[in-house]
C-alpha cells in the first residue's frame, strides 16, 4: 500500500511537537493511557447496550511493557479497537484546535508547555519515538489492521494478525542525545512513576510486564496505578499537592487552583464533586469556542465531557467532576440534561459554590479578592442575569473600591458606616479608579465625608440598577440627576437662579441643538466649573457601554450641562448674554466639549474645539 499523507496543519503540529523545546515529552505516557481508558470505556458503555459484546469489566485493562535492547515501548488495552478508517481517520489528522495558534502567537519569553497545557493525545508519541506502530482490532470485526508512522512524512496501513480485540501502540524510542536522555523511557522506575504522576485515577488496571529475580522471565505486574479516582478518596488522606497535580493534570493549566472544593452528598440524590476555582482564566476563555460544563460521571463512567447544565452561566469558570451512581447509563444525553437528578445536583452545587465564595470572603479576604479580580466580572453577570432571579444570593459577594476606606468593600461594609438618618448609597461609573477620584461630584462627596463607590466595569451599574436597594438604602450615581446633597433653602435659591438665567440658557441651549435637554446652575461642584450630569434611567456610562456592543443598537443619554453657580465662568457667561451673544455661543461650544472629556465622552467635532480654544488664547 503506497504511503498516505498527513494534512498539511497535521504535519506542522506535529514537527512543533517534535522540535519545541517548551515541550514536556513525560506527557506523551499519561496521553497513550488516557486514549486506552477511553477505548476500555466505550466497549464497556457498548456492551451495556450490544448484547453481542460480552464484556467482563474485571478483565479489562492496560498494559505496558519495555525491550531495552530493541528500544521499544508497547503499550496495549483490550478496549474497543478501532477498524481501518478510524485508524485513517483517527490517526491521519490532527483535530483543529486553537492550541498552534496559541502557541505561535506567543513571544519567546513566554515558555509555555503546550503538550502539558493543551493535550494533543496520540501525537505525543512522535516526541520521544522516531517509528509508532499501532495495530488494532475492533469488538465485533473479523479483520485488523496495522498503522504504521514515522512521523510527518506521513503513515502506512496494512492488515494485521492480530488476534485479540483492542490496541496495541509500538513505539520505537528515539536514541540519547546530548540534549534529551531518551534512554529514561526504556526504564521500569521511571515508567511507573509517570504512571503514578499523571494516571493514577484511571479506573482500569495498569500493569507492566517485569522480569522475574533470574531476569529469565518476563512477568505480568499486579495493578501499579490505585484505580480509586481522586474524588472518591477520603479527603483525610489527600495532600494540596495531590490536588493540585489532578486539576493541572486534568485541566491542562500550569498554575495551582486558587480553590478547591470537594464535596460529598446523600440522600435524594447522591454524588462525590472535585471542583475548583482556577488562579486565572482558561486560555478561550473570552473566545466563542470556550464552552463551560463539569466532567459527568456514573459509577465511575464517563456520560459526558462537559455536562453544561451542572452549571449556571456566571460560574462557568469552574472547573471539576462530578460522578453519580443516581444517573442511569441506559438514557440518552438529551433526556439526562433534564432530569430530576440532574437538576438537583446542579443546585446543590451551586450552592456549594456560594458558601465556599462567602466563607473566602469572610475569612480569606486577600484571596477572595484575588478570585474577585479575576472573576468578579462573572459573579456582577449572574446578578442581572435572568431577571436578577439569583440578585439576592449574589449580592453580598460583590465588592466595590471605596473612596473613604481606599480598597475594595462590601455593600453591607458600606451599609454598616452610615448614618442612621442615611438612606443613598453613592456611586461614581468610570474607565479607572484614578479618573473617578478626579471629578467634580466626587470632591463634593468627600468634602461631606460621604463614602462613594468607584465602579470600573463595564457590568457595574448595570447591577445596582438590578439591585435596585440594598437594605432599603437606595443606589444613586452621583453623575445624574438625582444626586443632591442640598437644603431646601439652598434648593430654593439655586432655582431662583436658573429661573432668572433661562433665557440665557435657552440660547445656550439652541447652540448645541440636540446635544442636552438641559443647561442650569448648579451648586454641588466645589471647585469645578462644569459637568455632564443626565436624566432618566439612562446614564452617561450606561451609553458608553451599550453604544460599545457589537450591534446596531445606539442609544443617548438626556445629557444636562451643569455650569457651578459659584466658579468666575458663570459670571463670566452672564455678562457675555449681556454684551456679546454670539461670542456666548462659541463658550457654549467649548464648554460642552470640555464637559464631555470630563465624562469620558468622545468629542464630535476636535478641530472646531481646538481652533475655538485658539482664538481665545490669541486674543
Amino acid at each position: 500500500m503506497s504511503k498516505r499523507q498527513f494534512k498539511a496543519e497535521s504535519k506542522k503540529l506535529l514537527d512543533l511537537m517534535v522540535n519545541s523545546i517548551y515541550t514536556n515529552k513525560d506527557i506523551f505516557l499519561r496521553e497513550l493511557i488516557s486514549n486506552a481508558n477511553d477505548a476500555l470505556d466505550k466497549l464497556y458503555y457498548e456492551s451495556l447496550t450490544n448484547k453481542k459484546l460480552k464484556v467482563d469489566k474485571k478483565k479489562l485493562k492496560i498494559k505496558l511493557d519495555i525491550d531495552k535492547d530493541k528500544r521499544l515501548f508497547t503499550i496495549e488495552d483490550n478496549g474497543i479497537g478501532m477498524d481501518k478508517d478510524e485508524l485513517a481517520e483517527n490517526l491521519g489528522t490532527i483535530a483543529k484546535s486553537g492550541s498552534l495558534a496559541f502557541k505561535e502567537a506567543l513571544n519567546e519569553k513566554d515558555k509555555v508547555n503546550i503538550i502539558g497545557q493543551f493535550g494533543v493525545g496520540f501525537y505525543s508519541s512522535f516526541m520521544v519515538a522516531d517509528k509508532v506502530i499501532v495495530e488494532s482490532k475492533k469488538a465485533g470485526d473479523e479483520d485488523a489492521y496495522k498503522w504504521v508512522s514515522e512521523g510527518a512524512d506521513g503513515y502506512e496501513i496494512t492488515k494485521s494478525n492480530k488476534d485479540s480485540i483492542g490496541t496495541k501502540i509500538t513505539l520505537h524510542i528515539k536514541e540519547k542525545t546530548k540534549d534529551d536522555d531518551f534512554d529514561k523511557y526504556l526504564e521500569e522506575f521511571k515508567i511507573k512513576g509517570l504512571v503514578k504522576k499523571y494516571s493514577d485515577y484511571v479506573s482500569y488496571p495498569i500493569t507492566i510486564y517485569t522480569y522475574d529475580d533470574d531476569k529469565k522471565e518476563k512477568k505480568e505486574s499486579e495493578a501499579i496505578n490505585s484505580m480509586v479516582p481522586l474524588w472518591k478518596k477520603n479527603k483525610k488522606k489527600i495532600k494540596e499537592e495531590d490536588y493540585n497535580n489532578f486539576y493541572q493534570e486534568k485541566f491542562f493549566d500550569y498554575v495551582k487552583p486558587l480553590k478547591v472544593i470537594h464535596t460529598k452528598a446523600e440522600g435524594l440524590v447522591s454524588y462525590d464533586a472535585l471542583l475548583f476555582i482556577p488562579s486565572n482564566p482558561p486560555f478561550d476563555f473570552y473566545t466563542k469556542e470556550y464552552k463551560k460544563g463539569l466532567e459527568l460521571y456514573s459509577n465511575g463512567v464517563l456520560i459526558m465531557d462537559k455536562c453544561e447544565d451542572l452549571l449556571p452561566d456566571y460560574l462557568n469558570f469552574v472547573k471539576g467532576v462530578v460522578d453519580s451512581p443516581d444517573l442511569s447509563l441506559n438514557i440518552s444525553r438529551e433526556i439526562l440534561q433534564q432530569s430530576k437528578q440532574l437538576k438537583l445536583i446542579a443546585k446543590n452545587i451551586e450552592k456549594k459554590i456560594l458558601k465556599e465564595l462567602t466563607d473566602m470572603l469572610e475569612n480569606e479576604r486577600e484571596k477572595y479578592e484575588e478570585f474577585f479580580k479575576t472573576f468578579g466580572v462573572n459573579i456582577k453577570y449572574g446578578v442581572y442575569d435572568n431577571y436578577g432571579a439569583k440578585k439576592e444570593d449574589l449580592k453580598d459577594l460583590i465588592i466595590f473600591y471605596s473612596s473613604k476606606e481606599k480598597k475594595k468593600v462590601t455593600l453591607k461594609e458600606y451599609v454598616s458606616k452610615m448614618d442612621k438618618d442615611d438612606d443613598t448609597i453613592y456611586y461614581a461609573c468610570g474607565e479607572t479608579v484614578d479618573k473617578i477620584d478626579m471629578m467634580p461630584q466626587v470632591e463634593a462627596l468627600k468634602e461631606k465625608k460621604k463614602e462613594v463607590l468607584y465602579l470600573t466595569d463595564y457590568v457595574d451599574e448595570f447591577v445596582l440598577k438590578m439591585l435596585d436597594k440594598y437594605d432599603d438604602k437606595k443606589f444613586v450615581n452621583i453623575s445624574s440627576n438625582d444626586f443632591d446633597l442640598s437644603s431646601e433653602e439652598e434648593k430654593e435659591t439655586l432655582k431662583k437662579k436658573n429661573d432668572d438665567a433661562k433665557d440665557m440658557f435657552d440660547l445656550m441651549k439652541k447652540e448645541l441643538g440636540t446635544e442636552v435637554s438641559q443647561i442650569r446652575f448648579t451648586n454641588k461642584l466645589k471647585k469645578h466649573p462644569l459637568c455632564l450630569t443626565s436624566e432618566g434611567n439612562i446614564t452617561v456610562e450606561m451609553q458608553k457601554v451599550i453604544n460599545a456592543m457589537p450591534t446596531d443598537e445606539h442609544i443617548d443619554a438626556k445629557l444636562v450641562l451643569e455650569i457651578n453657580e459659584d466658579h468666575p465662568i458663570a459670571k463670566k457667561i452672564e455678562d457675555l448674554y449681556k454684551t456679546d451673544k454670539e461670542t456666548l455661543k462659541k463658550y457654549t461650544k467649548i464648554l460642552y466639549d470640555e464637559a464631555r472629556l470630563i465624562e469620558g465622552l468622545p468629542v464630535e467635532n476636535p478641530t472646531e474645539l481646538s481652533n475655538l480654544v485658539c482664538e481665545f488664547l490669541s486674543k
